[in-house]
């Protein structure tokens, strides 16, 4: 078997290849003459530099009649004069189900010292467009996300797309953990872009653990890598995923995180020229952002499905910043972690009355959206007076409303609240809420 995968790599090789020469060396880009008229966006140069150091650069435009090419490393010993060796490939890589357990980096090579990995007899680009709308399976089918908070009132449907927008600290990588442990997916990808080396150890010797690794497929860029590696980790998730989407299975790709991928995209865009817009971020960068989530969702008839987590980082706390205002728009729903739900002690930090499954009520029977209207009635009943409350200034007695919603708000906080080594069950989930409701609260 080893053999054959041998012959196929080698029956990938170009089978001849043209040469430019560096023109300019000027911040992260260099400018390569000579074979410019043969060269398009989104090709791969191989630049020789001092010492036969290979460097491996993406075409990203155009000036004058140079091609300016972006390093995936650094240009370092890159000179005036450097041949670049430009091969006739796509990007694209070759995945296979032995990737499973296994961390790559944005090649789809291994980066977990566990030795080589096969490669499969199928090429996914890594710019692939999503499968035709009209093509497209319907959203349907509960998946269990193993998180209370997210079964009972953010249902998720298999195909469906989801970002889980919060500030730095309040818990994302652990519900992302959490759901990569505990979901009830076939299999489950997960992109880390632009993470400290320091949590991409943390997350999967800690969070992840065995269990979860095993169904799983790690592709991580971290923050100290070129931008076109961080971009690349993103689109080669997405990759991997359709692979497993074609096998018939239902992936759960899981993407850490957006705002990173749209910071990598926004150095490419001002390295080339492009015009900073909103808060910096180019228009490029709103281009990227729908071709990238439009590829998860429901595959056509006879396949699988990606469903699909991106978190995004919201700078200073405001879910109104341009990225976050992007991706809303795109989704299918969005969960909101909010760091004073954390401060009080209440994990996951999930704000239920900010946040929005696109799919529901949809997906369930009526007395689950009974149930779920109740206990959403009850919440926003405390928060609309939770200030008074907790400053002492509300009297019992006043508003009858705010007296029953005072005393179940303990017992649906404990219902929300989950450690990272605890399980749920969807379908348990509305029988233990069900019982909370019908138990008259608390004094």
């Amino acid at each position: 078997m080893l053999t054959n995968h041998l012959i196929a790599d080698l029956g990938r090789l170009p089978d001849h290849y043209l040469h430019g020469r560096v023109t300019g060396v000027l911040g992260m880009m260099a400018e390569i003459g000579g074979v410019q008229r043969a060269l398009s966006v989104g090709d791969r140069v191989t630049i020789i530099a001092r010492g036969n150091k290979r460097i491996l650069a993406e075409i990203v435009g155009f000036k004058g009649e140079r091609a300016l090419a972006m390093p995936f490393g650094t240009l370092e010993g890159v000179g005036l004069g450097c041949k670049a060796e430009v091969a006739q490939t796509e990007a694209v890589i070759y995945p296979h189900d032995s990737w499973l357990g296994r961390i790559v980096d944005c090649m789809g090579d291994p980066i977990d010292n566990g030795g080589p990995i096969y490669t499969g007899d199928l090429a996914y680009s890594l710019r692939s467009p999503p499968p035709p709308a009209h093509t497209r399976q319907r959203v349907a089918g509960k998946i269990d996300m193993g998180v209370r908070a997210m079964n009972q009132f953010l249902t998720l449907c298999r195909g469906q797309r989801m970002g889980i927008f919060a500030g730095s600290g309040v818990g994302k990588s652990s519900l992302l953990s959490m759901i990569a442990k505990y979901t009830s997916a076939d299999v489950i990808v997960i992109g880390l872009i632009g993470e400290r080396g320091r949590e991409v150890q943390e997350f999967i010797h800690e969070d992840l653990g065995p269990e979860g690794l095993a169904r799983s497929v790690l592709v991580v860029a971290t923050s100290d890598q070129p931008p076109l590696m961080r971009r690349q980790a993103a689109m080669t998730t997405l990759a991997v995923a359709e692979y497993f989407r074609d096998q018939g299975k239902d992936v759960l790709c899981l993407m850490d995180s957006v705002t990173r991928f749209a910071m990598a995209q926004r150095e490419i865009g001002l390295s080339v020229g492009e015009p900073p817009a909103s808060k910096g971020y180019t228009p490029s960068v709103f281009a990227e952002l729908p071709r990238l989530l439009e590829r998860a969702g429901p595959g056509q008839v006879g396949s699988g499905s990606i469903t699909g987590l991106f978190t995004v980082l919201v700078e200073g706390d405001d879910h109104n910043e341009p990225i976050s205002d992007a991706v809303r728009g795109i989704l299918d729903g969005h969960i909101v972690l909010e760091r004073t739900i954390g401060e009080r002690g209440r994990y996951p930090a999930i704000n239920i009355l900010r946040s929005v499954s696109r799919v529901l009520p949809g997906c369930n029977t009526d007395e689950e959206n009974a149930i779920i209207g109740r206990a959403r009635q009850l919440l926003s009943a405390y928060e609309d007076m939770s200030e008074m409350i907790r400053l002492g200034a509300y009297r019992p007695g006043s508003d009858a409303r705010t007296d029953e919603a005072i005393r179940y708000y303990p017992l649906l906080e404990g219902f929300l609240g989950q450690g990272k080594k605890e399980r749920a069950d969807l379908q348990e989930g509305y029988g233990q809420l069900a019982a909370i409701l019908n138990s008259g609260g608390v004094g």
